[in-house]
C-alpha cells in the first residue's frame, strides 16, 4: 500500500490540474464575452459572477434615467394635433334634371370650398355643386380675369340658381396708380364690388358672401381682414348673406391657429402649410357654415328666387332703408323709421299707407269736440250736450 505521502501528493496533483483547467475554461469564457459584446467590458463589470450573468442592478439603475427621460419629454412637449382628417363622402347619387344649381364664385379659396360642397351634397339628389373658383383672380385684376364680365355671362347663360362667393386673398395689389387700401384704392374697389352684386340683385339670385379668414403673416392678415370689412359693407347693402367665419380659425386669444377642432370635435390642422389656404378639414368646416346659411333658402327642393318688395310703389320706397337680412324670397323686406318732434302734428296711419300728399286732412280734436259729445257717450267725460228726444244714438235714461 502506498504511503500517506504518496496519496497526499497524488491528490494535490489531481487537485492541481482541476484548478489549472477551470482556469483555462475561466479564460475562454471571459474572451468569448469580450468578443460577442465591447459593451460587457465598458461598463466595469468587477466580479466573476457580473462577467457571467449580468449585474442586474446596474441595469436597473441605467432604465430608470431612460424611463424619467421619456417620463419628462411626455410632460414638456405639447400634444401635436392629429393629422388633417378628410370627411368620407356618402356615396355620389344621380342629380334630378331639375336639381337646384349652387355655383361657387372666387379665387383659389372657392375651389377647395367647391371640392367640400360636393362632398357635402353628394347624397341630395336636389343640389348640384358648379365649380367657379379661378386660382389668382381677384376684383383688383381684372385685366388677368374680369369676374364682373363673368358673372354677366353666366347670368346670361341662366347656368346658376345659387350664387357663393369667396374671394380677396389676391386683392391686396394697387388698382393702376391707388395704392392698396387707400382712400382711391377703397372707392374704386368698392365700386367693383357693388357692380358684382347689383348684377346678382337684378337677376333675383340668393348670394351667399363668405368673409375671408385671418392668415398667419401678422401684416398680410391686417390687410386682408380689411377687404374683408370692405366685402361686408358691399354685402349688407347689395341685399345678400354675409357669412362670418373669421372667429372660427382663431384661438383662445383670436390669433390666427394651424389647427383647431373639426366638426367631430377633435383637434385637427385646418390650414395647409402656407398659412393662407384650408386643409380639407378646414375646407370642410367652412362649408358646414355655408349650408347653416343656405338653409334659408334651400331645404331640399327648389329655391324661390323672387325677390319681393312691399314697399314699391310708395313713396317710402325711396327713403333710406336698411336692408333687412336673410329672409330668403323677402330677404328685401326693409322697416323705414323716422324721428319726429313732439311739436309735429302726428300722421294717420292712413296717410302713410296711401303716401300722397293730396290725401286729405283731417281736422284734429279740439276741446270743443269733446264737450259736443252727447251726454253719456264714452267721450263725454262726464259732460257733453243732452241728446233730443228724437236722437237714436243714444239710449237708456238720461242721468239726472
Amino acid at each position: 500500500m502506498p504511503s500517506f505521502s504518496r496519496k497526499a501528493d497524488i491528490i494535490g496533483a489531481k487537485t492541481g490540474l482541476v484548478l489549472r483547467r477551470f482556469s483555462i475554461l475561466i479564460v475562454f469564457v471571459v474572451l468569448a464575452l469580450t468578443a460577442m459584446s465591447g459593451e460587457a467590458m465598458a461598463q466595469k463589470r468587477t466580479t466573476l459572477f457580473d462577467l457571467l450573468f449580468g449585474n442586474q442592478n446596474n441595469q436597473q439603475q441605467q432604465a430608470q434615467p431612460q424611463q424619467q427621460q421619456t417620463q419628462q419629454q411626455a410632460v414638456t412637449q405639447p400634444a401635436r394635433p392629429s393629422p388633417s382628417v378628410t370627411v368620407i363622402a356618402p356615396p355620389a347619387v344621380d342629380k334630378n334634371e331639375g336639381a337646384t344649381r349652387l355655383m361657387v364664385f372666387g379665387d383659389s379659396l372657392a375651389v377647395d370650398l367647391s371640392k367640400s360642397l360636393e362632398r357635402l351634397f353628394a347624397d341630395d339628389p336636389n343640389l348640384v355643386v358648379i365649380d367657379k373658383g379661378v386660382g389668382s383672380s381677384g376684383f383688383v385684376r381684372d385685366d388677368y380675369y374680369d369676374w364682373n364680365a363673368a358673372l354677366q355671362a353666366e347670368i346670361e347663360a341662366d347656368s346658376f340658381d345659387i350664387a357663393v362667393v369667396i374671394i380677396g386673398i389676391n386683392d391686396r395689389q394697387a388698382i393702376g396708380r391707388n395704392q392698396p387700401l387707400s382712400d382711391e384704392w377703397k372707392t374704386e374697389y368698392s365700386a367693383r364690388l357693388n357692380q358684382f352684386l347689383t348684377q346678382l340683385r337684378a337677376a333675383g339670385k340668393p348670394v351667399l358672401w363668405v368673409g375671408l379668414p385671418p392668415m398667419r403673416a401678422h401684416s398680410y392678415s391686417q390687410a386682408i381682414s380689411e377687404i374683408s370689412s370692405l366685402h361686408r359693407l358691399a354685402v349688407a347693402g347689395g341685399g345678400a348673406d354675409f357669412v362670418d367665419i373669421y372667429e372660427r380659425f382663431t384661438d383662445e386669444a383670436g390669433n390666427y391657429a394651424d389647427s383647431g377642432p373639426d366638426l367631430s370635435g377633435q383637434t385637427v390642422r385646418m390650414r395647409k402649410s402656407d398659412g393662407i389656404h384650408f386643409s380639407s378639414a378646414g375646407s370642410d368646416k367652412v362649408a358646414f357654415y355655408v349650408n347653416q346659411a343656405l338653409r334659408r333658402y334651400y331645404r331640399g327642393g327648389a329655391v324661390s328666387i323672387e325677390v319681393a318688395d312691399p314697399l314699391a310703389g310708395t313713396d317710402a320706397a325711396n327713403l333710406i332703408r336698411l336692408p333687412f337680412q336673410g329672409q330668403g324670397q323677402i330677404r328685401l323686406l326693409e322697416v323705414a323709421g323716422a324721428i319726429m318732434p313732439l311739436s309735429n302734428d302726428p300722421q294717420r296711419a292712413t296717410e302713410l299707407v296711401v303716401a300722397s300728399p293730396d290725401a286729405e286732412q283731417q281736422p284734429l280734436f279740439t276741446l270743443e269736440d269733446l264737450v259736443a259729445a252727447p251726454q253719456g257717450r264714452a267721450d263725454a267725460f262726464g259732460v257733453g250736450i243732452a241728446p233730443s228726444d228724437d236722437d237714436e244714438e243714444v239710449q237708456g235714461p238720461l242721468p239726472d
